[in-house]
């Protein structure tokens, strides 16, 4: 059996459909499903199995006997929310009791970090083990993430293997339900149809001008991708930045969604909101030698190819 936590969110519903087509293991999906606005992410699995988060945890160490991989990608991914005590409860406290277990009876774990771990990027952008112990996050999600991670590396005991994806800006299908926290592309689609144009942040900083701010842009099916890599062969286990290694503009996501869509570019700016603003990341750019030093060589979607294929699957579900 595969356990994937969080799987009525994003990046692990599209896992779970990813690996109930291609894997002959069942699948347990882990989540609180009560929250009917992400219905959509999970009802069509039909021979899987739904638990809930709070329940699996008094489960799983009854029935580890039956537990091939954790994928454990669960976790409150609000950068807003600035009450720690949220982010700490279910992105550190959660994540450690399903690593003691997994190291108990020795079962393979793959859990999300995150590129907002590395804040202003001060330290640069690598997935080494020395640098989380002096990163300095920009928000509580981003310092939960990374005291997991130091939390993690610091412990004696590992599971057999084991994998901190570090993700980038992830985007794709299934990010629906993520409202303000869904990724530009997502809104830029939904503005130009409904305005015939769209907004991007006004740049703050004197570096970057408006639409210039810089982000590794990542597919989700790239993500979904590695994670089978990893699952598959195992390599060194440890912390693995997650994007694609090449910085791109708001400017080029804008103009690329433009250019799927067959309209006419329609750009305007507005300041970036004050409550996010100071803890505004201007450039993220993933250092990718680790995982392709330990053999994944698969090339990754440009940011127009990803893009072109995100819009047409839109499209596709509006009709």
């Amino acid at each position: 059996m595969i356990v994937i936590t969080g799987a009525a969110g994003f990046i692990a519903s599209f896992l779970a459909i990813e690996l109930s087509e291609k894997q002959e293991d069942n699948i347990l999906l882990v989540d609180d499903f009560s929250k009917t606005h992400k219905l959509a992410n999970h009802q069509n699995f039909p021979d899987a199995t739904k638990m809930d988060r709070k329940e699996f945890l008094n489960w799983f160490p009854l029935n580890a006997d039956n537990v091939k991989f954790v994928i454990h990608l669960g976790a409150r991914t609000d950068t807003t929310e600035m009450d720690y005590s949220i982010h700490e409860e279910l992105n550190l406290n959660y994540s450690k009791s399903l690593w003691q277990i997994c190291v108990k009876f020795q079962i393979p774990f793959i859990y999300a970090s995150s590129a907002a771990t590395y804040g202003n990027g001060e330290f640069g952008y690598n997935d080494n083990h020395k640098d989380p112990f002096q990163l300095v996050p920009l928000n509580p999600y981003g310092v939960s993430k990374n005291e997991f991670d130091k939390w993690a590396l610091k412990e004696e005991k590992h599971p057999p293997f084991w994998a901190g994806l570090k993700f980038f800006n992830v985007y794709g299908p299934n990010e629906y339900h993520k409202g303000r926290m869904a990724s530009v592309i997502f809104h830029a689609y939904n503005q130009i149809l409904t305005n015939g144009y769209m907004q991007l942040f006004r740049s703050h900083n004197p570096n970057y001008s408006d639409g210039g701010q810089l982000r590794d842009f990542v597919y989700v099916k790239d993500v979904v991708s590695v994670i089978q890599f990893l699952m598959s062969e195992k390599p060194l286990s440890g912390l693995y930045n997650l994007g694609t290694g090449q910085a791109r503009t708001f400017l080029d996501l804008a103009k690329s969604t433009f250019q799927s869509l067959g309209i006419k570019e329609d750009i305007r700016f507005i300041d970036t909101p004050l409550d996010i603003r100071d803890k505004y990341q201007y450039f993220t750019e993933a250092n990718m030698a680790k995982l392709k030093g330990v053999g994944y060589t698969k090339p990754f979607f440009t940011l127009e190819e990803g893009v072109a294929d995100y819009v047409s699957v839109l499209t596709k579900a509006a009709r």
